[in-house]
């Protein structure tokens, strides 16, 4: 992760200087130009700040979000500076170095001020421009009376991050208007503590779903993120937490399953703690979860980090058909269009967003219903995931 983290440091440095070649061949105000690079330094000085504090176990998640976001705004409109100028400079390097062309330079900083302007959208109305993702999944093995179930997935509220009661509204409405059989979350109901929730339950509570809702936790919901003054404090906290997925009509599966019932056919759902990769806590336990299932049974597992799948569920004695996630939001910055589909995430988890299949066996990802650290998202906007399965023929 370090060696990712550092060409992700270059790459912004390398633009960066690219950038700043444009801006003086269009601007020649030298007092412009101290601002240009006290505005690099200041962010620069905000991240050593940043790294310092969480080295003496501060709670750091609010300044984390304002610089994530500064430096969004700061660095990324830069960065196609890097390729449309190396190019000219190839060029340049075989007509003898001449000058930079002004309009080439005039683009990049066009170019830079659209960036910044999409930038400042997904900032404010981004955050809540839910999306309805669907899929439909066939397996040989699905109970007949189950062809055609509907699931409904959303993850990942980060309530603590919540400001604007119309947009949460909204994407609850969407929710409900999918007429899922099933509601399932798979995690983060808080960035830190069970209190960032007391508000928003009467809304939440509102979801709907004919064969029940159910969750599980995610890293953020254990509190480890936060300074408690007691481990009482911190043990009492995520007692409410439980306390509330049940207020809100939810069973919280805590390294279990249960069976939903369909008449006389039944498919198996498990929920497990979270587990992840990278210094996250694993808690989940795959093995007591399904210690009860029978060999032929159909199953699906919520589990909130999408690492899990990879290193535990795939090739476990239990088959686990689908699994669903949901923990990476997809970083809330991307490039999702026309079936082209980036994020910065994936240089840190193979599946971050979307559909998966290995060995006959599904995950889905989903990008989050809420936000955290950079407040709001950029090409990758909040979901509500729709699965139907679907009976094939074996």
């Amino acid at each position: 992760m370090a060696k990712r983290l550092l060409l992700i440091l270059m790459l912004f440095v390398i633009g960066d200087a690219y950038f700043f070649q444009a801006f003086t061949t269009v601007i020649h105000t030298p007092f412009l130009y101290k601002i240009y690079w006290y505005l690099d330094v200041l962010l620069l000085i905000g991240v050593f700040t940043l790294i310092f504090l969480r080295q003496q176990g501060k709670d750091i998640q609010r300044l984390a979000g304002d610089l994530v976001t500064s430096f969004l705004i700061v660095f990324i409109p830069k960065l196609p500076a890097f390729p449309i100028l190396l190019a000219e400079d190839l060029v340049r390097l075989l007509q003898g170095f001449p000058p930079r062309s002004i309009y080439l330079s005039e683009f990049v900083l066009v170019l830079a001020l659209l960036i910044v302007l999409i930038i400042i959208f997904g900032l404010t109305r981004g955050r809540h421009l839910y999306r309805v993702r669907e899929e439909v999944l066939s397996f040989p093995d699905l109970p007949d009376a189950f062809d055609g179930f509907k699931i409904t997935q959303i993850s990942d509220i980060h309530s603590g991050s919540l400001s604007d009661v119309n947009g949460v509204r909204k994407g609850i409405a969407l929710a409900n208007a999918q007429d899922g059989d099933l509601l399932l979350f798979t995690g983060d109901l808080v960035n830190n503590r069970a209190v960032e929730m007391e508000s928003w339950i009467s809304d939440f509570t509102s979801l709907k779903a004919p064969f029940g809702k159910y969750s599980v936790l995610g890293n953020h919901d254990y509190g480890d993120y936060t300074q408690w003054d007691s481990v009482e404090l911190k043990a009492s906290n995520l007692i409410r937490l439980k306390e509330i997925h049940g207020e809100m009509g939810f069973q919280l599966l805590m390294n279990e399953s249960i069976s939903i019932r369909k008449g006389d056919a039944s498919i198996a759902l498990i929920g497990v703690e979270n587990w992840g990769k990278g210094g996250f806590h694993q808690y989940g336990d795959l093995s007591k979860a399904t210690s009860g299932l029978s060999s032929d049974s159909f199953n699906i597992l919520m589990s909130h980090d999408p690492s899990h799948w990879d290193h535990v569920t795939l090739d476990h004695e239990k088959h686990v058909h689908l699994t669903l996630a949901g923990h990476t939001h997809g970083m809330q910055f991307g490039i999702e269009l026309f079936g082209f589909k980036w994020s910065p995430i994936q240089y840190f988890y193979e599946q971050w967003a979307g559909l998966y299949q290995k060995q006959g066996k599904y995950l889905y990802v989903n990008r989050g219903f809420g936000y955290h650290g950079l407040k709001g998202r950029i090409g990758v906007w909040p979901e509500i995931t729709v699965i139907t399965l679907k009976k094939s023929i074996s």
